[in-house]
């Protein structure tokens, strides 16, 4: 459990971190140097899991020796795919992260959303759904990895 305590609101408990693959962990279907590390560490502290419609068809090799759950959705509603597999986890426990318009649900109903603009580019309706915005995967993840960082970022 990663216990996140946000300015002016009460302590969040994060059990599970949800992440995009295509844009957030990876470019063109190849996992981001400087992922693997920061994965193995946060799959310590919270349940780990990735969902993604896999558009280059390589999660599962790219994601096969981590610890993470994967979950490949189908090409329909996958925004509302993305938010009912966080809500079987309990949305209030779930912290997201994405890229994509169909990541802009889940980063607004999760506990907390960050969204990340990196080479892919960020949908714009997903970053205002959003309560962080990263220009780097590692950097997102190292919010989670040194939970002080959110603070500094969600004071009011």
């Amino acid at each position: 459990m990663l216990p996140l305590a946000i300015p002016n609101e009460e302590v969040v408990a994060i059990e599970h971190v949800i992440l995009d693959f295509n844009g957030t962990l990876a470019v063109d279907g190849k996992l981001i140097s400087g992922v693997v590390p920061r994965l193995e560490a946060l799959s310590s502290l919270v349940t780990v899991h990735v969902i993604t419609a896999d558009t280059n068809a390589s999660a599962r090799s790219e994601l096969a020796s981590l610890p993470c759950t994967l979950k490949i959705i189908g090409r329909d509603k996958q925004d509302q795919a993305k938010l009912e597999y966080a809500r079987s986890l309990g949305l209030g426990r779930v912290l997201a992260v994405g890229n994509g318009r169909n990541d802009g649900l889940l980063l607004k109903n999760a506990a907390l959303g960050i969204c990340l603009i990196q080479q892919e580019g960020a949908a714009v309706a997903s970053m205002l759904a959003a309560d962080i915005v990263c220009v780097d995967i590692k950097d997102a993840l190292d919010l989670l990895l040194q939970p002080h960082r959110i603070v500094a970022t969600m004071r009011n």
